[in-house]
């Protein structure tokens, strides 16, 4: 093209008419490239490491979380203790008072109190004898006393408090629980992990006696459990729990390893990127599955007389958090899939990068002719363009391997700010303002 032609042209077009005669030249100097043999047991070794990688993450979820649930105490409480105000739960734990207390008043001594007391007032011996028939309706009345009492004591604010600090406090003991060894209030007994009411009875027991039942006072202390987790098979869920919470700190970063081996391995490494996300993308999906089933294989398998109500709201609290740092590894994975696809040559990858960079330009057009001159800032971005996606993806690599227990809310705002941040950087990448590598042969060459 002629000198009169490149001056027709403007200088964002001059400029990419530069880099691509560069383009050009740097792939007519390479010479003819070789198209690699595809190995059978390279393909295989990739697809066998993402396959592990899969397990791993599945493995690496169920591993942390249950090293947060020994090891972090804020983490424990803010998993159980929302129990407290949990109906179901209340009402088990209320069921379970008001039976202890009833226990431990004899319904037969108070008739006969009552029995001799109206003798010694002068009552006729057949309205003595009608007293001492009431022994069901003054059980019955004695039933209801004791569990509004109970009632009272469990919903009240001050049970909450009551429950958290009782938590915090019995936290240590966790672990003992899940090593099978024993606690004062923790403790594992017949395959339960059961928490001592003891202190609940003695409250419950001021009430009575503020109430006017002054038979109340002579409950002794009373040591009764509330069963929080039974199985038959605790003993060995204990021993996983315990393997796990030993590899909680280590098995995500081995996981992140095998997984980059597999795509580092395959020949096409976005492909091999793409299926590795995806396979963790299953493995997630298989597990949130697996915790819905395991659900109902555990209640079916509850002790005779546990409330399976309250089983299912303590067995929900306890997955909880399991359960969002299954959704926040999901999310991840997909996000990496449908960004590894944006980044590759389909139709569809190319349309949509090439509609954005288009409208992201005419913005800066805009803006340009409306007075904001990038200057160094534009040739800044431009010459390091490349290394600024990486450090953008690298900064939000360590945000979500940095936060503590990252929630899906987190990675899609993470998603969202790189997104941002990809955009902003290709707003400030002026190709104008750059000085033109191919300017000086042209010069050479006219």
């Amino acid at each position: 093209m002629s000198d009169s032609g490149d001056e027709q042209l403007s200088a964002r077009e001059r400029s990419e008419l530069a880099e691509l005669r560069q383009r050009v030249n740097v792939l007519e100097g390479a010479g003819p490239s070789l198209r690699p043999r595809h190995h059978p047991f390279r393909s295989l070794g990739s697809a066998l490491l993402i396959l592990f990688a899969a397990l791993l993450s599945l493995l690496s979820v169920v591993a942390v979380w249950a090293n947060s649930i020994v090891q972090d105490t804020d983490r424990y409480v803010d998993t159980v203790g929302p129990l407290a105000s949990d109906p179901d739960v209340q009402k088990a734990v209320t069921n379970r008072v008001t039976a202890a207390v009833l226990a431990q008043v004899d319904v037969d001594a108070l008739v006969k109190q009552l029995t001799d007391a109206a003798e010694q007032q002068g009552v006729p011996p057949q309205a003595a004898k009608l007293l001492g028939d009431l022994d069901g309706p003054i059980e019955n009345g004695l039933k209801q006393l004791v569990n509004s009492a109970v009632e009272r004591v469990v919903t009240s604010s001050a049970f909450e408090t009551v429950w958290v600090n009782a938590n915090r406090r019995a936290h240590a003991a966790l672990d003992k629980a899940l090593t099978g060894q024993s606690d004062s209030t923790v403790k594992l007994e017949d395959n339960k992990v059961v928490i001592d009411l003891g202190p609940i009875v003695a409250n419950v027991k001021d009430q009575l006696v503020d109430a006017g039942f002054s038979p109340a006072a002579k409950i002794p202390a009373v040591h009764t459990d509330f069963v929080v987790f039974a199985s038959e098979d605790v003993g060995e869920i204990k021993t996983y729990v315990r393997v796990l919470e030993i590899l909680g700190g280590w098995l995500p970063v081995i996981t992140l390893l095998v997984a980059a081996a597999g795509v580092y391995v395959a020949f096409n490494r976005r492909h091999a990127l793409i299926g590795a996300a995806l396979a963790v993308f299953v493995a997630m999906l298989v597990l949130g599955i697996g915790l819905t089933v395991a659900r109902d294989v555990y209640l079916d398998h509850l002790p005779p007389g546990a409330s399976q109500a309250a089983a299912g709201s303590v067995y929900d609290a306890l997955v909880k958090f399991l359960r969002a740092g299954v959704r926040a590894l999901a999310a991840v994975a997909l996000f990496t899939a449908i960004g590894a696809f944006f980044a590759g040559p389909s139709r569809i990858a190319t349309l949509t990068r090439t509609g954005c960079r288009r409208s992201i330009g005419a913005l800066r057009d805009v803006t340009t002719s409306a007075g904001l001159h990038l200057g160094a800032v534009g040739r800044f971005v431009h010459r390091f363009k490349r290394w600024i996606g990486v450090a953008i993806l690298v900064g939000a690599a360590v945000v979500l391997f940095t936060w503590n227990y990252p929630t899906t809310a987190v990675v899609v705002w993470t998603a969202v700010i790189t997104l941002v941040s990809f955009a902003i950087r290709e707003f400030l990448d002026d190709a104008a303002s750059a000085p033109s590598v191919g300017s000086g042969a042209d010069a050479a060459a006219h």
